[in-house]
Protein backbone atom coordinates (compact mmCIF):
# COMPACT_ATOMS: atom_id res chain seq x y z
CA UNK A 1 0.00 0.00 0.00
CA UNK A 2 1.15 3.67 -0.53
CA UNK A 3 0.33 6.64 2.13
CA UNK A 4 1.83 9.22 0.84
CA UNK A 5 -1.28 10.43 -0.41
CA UNK A 6 -3.35 10.09 2.70
CA UNK A 7 0.14 12.06 4.60
CA UNK A 8 -0.32 14.81 1.96
CA UNK A 9 -4.18 15.11 3.50
CA UNK A 10 -3.15 15.13 6.89
CA UNK A 11 -0.42 17.36 6.28
CA UNK A 12 -2.58 19.92 4.23
CA UNK A 13 -5.81 19.46 7.40
CA UNK A 14 -2.95 20.23 10.09
CA UNK A 15 -1.49 23.41 8.11
CA UNK A 16 -4.98 25.38 7.17
CA UNK A 17 -6.20 24.26 11.02
CA UNK A 18 -2.77 26.18 12.64
CA UNK A 19 -3.08 29.13 10.23
CA UNK A 20 0.20 30.96 8.64
CA UNK A 21 1.56 32.26 11.58
CA UNK A 22 1.99 29.41 13.70
CA UNK A 23 5.08 28.22 15.01
CA UNK A 24 6.58 24.91 13.52
CA UNK A 25 9.79 22.92 14.94
CA UNK A 26 11.52 23.86 11.94
CA UNK A 27 14.16 26.60 13.26
CA UNK A 28 13.38 29.90 12.13
CA UNK A 29 9.95 28.97 9.97
CA UNK A 30 5.77 29.69 11.26
CA UNK A 31 3.63 27.36 9.00
CA UNK A 32 3.19 29.80 5.81
CA UNK A 33 7.45 29.18 5.89
CA UNK A 34 6.58 25.33 5.57
CA UNK A 35 3.71 25.68 3.52
CA UNK A 36 5.84 27.72 0.99
CA UNK A 37 8.99 25.06 1.44
CA UNK A 38 6.39 21.88 0.66
CA UNK A 39 5.01 23.85 -2.62
CA UNK A 40 8.21 24.93 -4.18
CA UNK A 41 9.88 21.57 -3.85
CA UNK A 42 7.70 20.44 -5.93
CA UNK A 43 7.26 23.08 -8.53
CA UNK A 44 10.39 24.22 -8.64
CA UNK A 45 13.73 22.86 -9.53
CA UNK A 46 16.21 25.69 -8.50
CA UNK A 47 14.22 25.01 -4.58
CA UNK A 48 14.56 21.54 -5.07
CA UNK A 49 18.32 21.07 -5.79
CA UNK A 50 18.89 23.91 -3.33
CA UNK A 51 17.62 20.96 -0.89
CA UNK A 52 20.33 18.55 -1.57
CA UNK A 53 23.40 21.03 -3.16
CA UNK A 54 24.64 23.19 -0.81
CA UNK A 55 25.43 25.74 -3.27
CA UNK A 56 21.98 26.57 -3.87
CA UNK A 57 20.31 26.54 -0.56
CA UNK A 58 20.79 30.41 -0.46
CA UNK A 59 18.53 30.59 -3.75
CA UNK A 60 16.36 28.08 -1.86
CA UNK A 61 16.14 29.67 1.31
CA UNK A 62 15.42 33.37 -0.60
CA UNK A 63 12.38 31.52 -2.67
CA UNK A 64 10.76 29.73 0.19
CA UNK A 65 11.23 33.50 2.38
CA UNK A 66 9.37 35.28 -0.75
CA UNK A 67 6.44 33.02 -1.13
CA UNK A 68 6.11 33.08 2.35
CA UNK A 69 5.95 36.67 2.93
CA UNK A 70 3.34 36.16 -0.17
CA UNK A 71 0.85 34.12 1.63
CA UNK A 72 0.86 35.77 5.29
CA UNK A 73 -2.67 36.54 4.93
CA UNK A 74 -5.30 33.51 5.97
CA UNK A 75 -6.75 33.97 2.37
CA UNK A 76 -3.39 33.61 0.85
CA UNK A 77 -2.12 30.97 2.94
CA UNK A 78 -4.92 28.32 2.34
CA UNK A 79 -4.50 28.84 -1.26
CA UNK A 80 -0.95 27.98 -1.02
CA UNK A 81 -2.00 25.23 0.46
CA UNK A 82 -4.58 24.06 -1.16
CA UNK A 83 -2.15 23.83 -3.96
CA UNK A 84 0.26 21.79 -2.20
CA UNK A 85 -2.87 19.33 -1.32
CA UNK A 86 -3.91 18.84 -5.15
CA UNK A 87 -0.28 17.10 -5.92
CA UNK A 88 2.52 17.81 -7.74
CA UNK A 89 2.46 19.21 -11.44
CA UNK A 90 0.80 16.80 -13.97
CA UNK A 91 4.08 15.75 -15.99
CA UNK A 92 6.19 16.05 -12.36
CA UNK A 93 7.81 12.01 -11.27
CA UNK A 94 6.14 12.47 -8.14
CA UNK A 95 3.25 11.75 -9.82
CA UNK A 96 4.48 8.20 -9.90
CA UNK A 97 3.88 6.35 -6.88
CA UNK A 98 6.79 4.45 -6.18
CA UNK A 99 8.75 7.81 -6.27
CA UNK A 100 6.17 9.49 -4.52
CA UNK A 101 6.37 7.30 -1.46
CA UNK A 102 9.51 7.85 -1.48
CA UNK A 103 9.82 11.34 -1.35
CA UNK A 104 7.01 12.41 0.28
CA UNK A 105 6.18 9.58 2.81
CA UNK A 106 8.34 10.67 5.61
CA UNK A 107 8.93 13.93 4.58
CA UNK A 108 4.96 14.84 4.94
CA UNK A 109 4.54 12.91 8.23
CA UNK A 110 7.55 14.70 9.83
CA UNK A 111 6.27 17.86 8.73
CA UNK A 112 3.07 17.18 10.07
CA UNK A 113 4.52 16.81 13.64
CA UNK A 114 6.84 19.95 13.31
CA UNK A 115 3.56 21.72 13.20
CA UNK A 116 1.47 19.75 16.00
CA UNK A 117 4.36 19.32 18.26
CA UNK A 118 5.49 23.31 18.46
CA UNK A 119 3.22 24.02 20.64
CA UNK A 120 2.48 23.19 24.60
CA UNK A 121 -0.32 20.80 24.54
CA UNK A 122 -0.06 17.80 22.21
CA UNK A 123 -0.47 14.18 21.80
CA UNK A 124 1.18 11.63 19.62
CA UNK A 125 -1.03 9.93 16.87
CA UNK A 126 -2.76 6.50 16.80
CA UNK A 127 -1.37 5.51 13.26
CA UNK A 128 -2.92 2.52 11.45
CA UNK A 129 -0.35 -0.55 11.97
CA UNK A 130 0.36 -0.45 7.86
CA UNK A 131 1.28 2.90 8.23
CA UNK A 132 3.76 2.55 10.57
CA UNK A 133 4.95 -0.32 8.91
CA UNK A 134 5.53 2.15 5.94
CA UNK A 135 7.46 4.51 7.94
CA UNK A 136 9.56 1.90 9.44
CA UNK A 137 10.31 1.06 6.46
CA UNK A 138 11.23 4.00 5.35
CA UNK A 139 13.41 4.85 8.17
CA UNK A 140 15.70 1.79 7.95
CA UNK A 141 16.44 3.01 4.02
CA UNK A 142 17.94 6.27 5.53
CA UNK A 143 19.03 5.48 8.94
CA UNK A 144 22.76 5.04 8.37
CA UNK A 145 22.70 8.72 6.61
CA UNK A 146 20.30 9.64 9.28
CA UNK A 147 23.20 8.78 12.43
CA UNK A 148 26.08 9.37 10.57
CA UNK A 149 26.94 12.10 12.77
CA UNK A 150 26.97 9.87 15.93
CA UNK A 151 30.21 8.45 16.97
CA UNK A 152 28.93 5.27 18.69
CA UNK A 153 26.94 2.39 17.45
CA UNK A 154 22.84 2.71 17.27
CA UNK A 155 20.46 0.40 16.99
CA UNK A 156 16.61 1.30 16.20
CA UNK A 157 13.99 -1.01 18.23
CA UNK A 158 10.50 -0.93 17.02
CA UNK A 159 7.80 -1.25 19.93
CA UNK A 160 6.10 -3.35 17.21
CA UNK A 161 9.33 -5.61 17.61
CA UNK A 162 11.88 -5.00 14.53
CA UNK A 163 15.17 -3.97 14.78
CA UNK A 164 17.73 -2.28 12.74
CA UNK A 165 21.44 -1.65 13.62
CA UNK A 166 21.90 1.73 11.57
CA UNK A 167 25.29 2.35 12.77
CA UNK A 168 28.10 -0.17 14.23
CA UNK A 169 30.47 0.37 16.79
CA UNK A 170 31.90 -1.25 19.71
CA UNK A 171 29.87 0.72 21.88
CA UNK A 172 26.18 1.02 20.75
CA UNK A 173 22.89 2.66 22.00
CA UNK A 174 19.36 1.30 21.33
CA UNK A 175 16.31 3.71 20.56
CA UNK A 176 13.20 2.05 21.24
CA UNK A 177 9.88 3.46 20.16
CA UNK A 178 7.05 3.30 17.53
CA UNK A 179 8.29 3.49 14.13
CA UNK A 180 7.11 7.24 13.84
CA UNK A 181 8.71 8.39 17.07
CA UNK A 182 11.81 6.40 15.76
CA UNK A 183 11.61 8.17 12.51
CA UNK A 184 11.20 11.71 14.40
CA UNK A 185 13.96 10.98 16.12
CA UNK A 186 16.37 10.34 13.38
CA UNK A 187 15.32 13.06 11.53
CA UNK A 188 16.49 15.63 14.47
CA UNK A 189 13.61 16.06 16.41
CA UNK A 190 15.40 14.29 19.18
CA UNK A 191 13.70 16.48 22.34
CA UNK A 192 10.58 15.95 20.97
CA UNK A 193 10.39 12.12 19.85
CA UNK A 194 8.76 10.03 22.62
CA UNK A 195 11.52 7.17 22.39
CA UNK A 196 14.03 5.24 25.43
CA UNK A 197 17.33 4.91 25.34
CA UNK A 198 19.31 1.26 26.44
CA UNK A 199 23.22 1.81 26.81
CA UNK A 200 25.82 3.19 28.84
CA UNK A 201 24.79 6.26 30.44
CA UNK A 202 27.92 8.09 28.56
CA UNK A 203 27.28 6.34 25.75
CA UNK A 204 23.32 8.06 25.54
CA UNK A 205 25.02 10.80 27.07
CA UNK A 206 26.95 11.13 23.67
CA UNK A 207 24.15 10.19 21.60
CA UNK A 208 22.15 13.27 23.08
CA UNK A 209 24.81 15.47 22.18
CA UNK A 210 25.54 14.41 18.62
CA UNK A 211 24.00 15.87 15.38
CA UNK A 212 21.43 13.55 14.17
CA UNK A 213 19.64 13.89 11.22
CA UNK A 214 22.21 16.57 9.14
Amino acid sequence: MHFSHLSREVLAETLLAAGPDAPTLCEGWATRHLAAHLYLRERSARVGLGLVIPAWHGASDRATERLAARNATPERFAEIVTAFRAGPPALSPLRLAAVDEAANLAEFFVHTEDVRRATDRWAPRALDTAYADALWAELIKRAAILYRGVDLGVVLVSTAGPRHVARRAAVSVAIVGDPGELLLHASGRTAQALVTFEGQPDAVALLASSEVGH
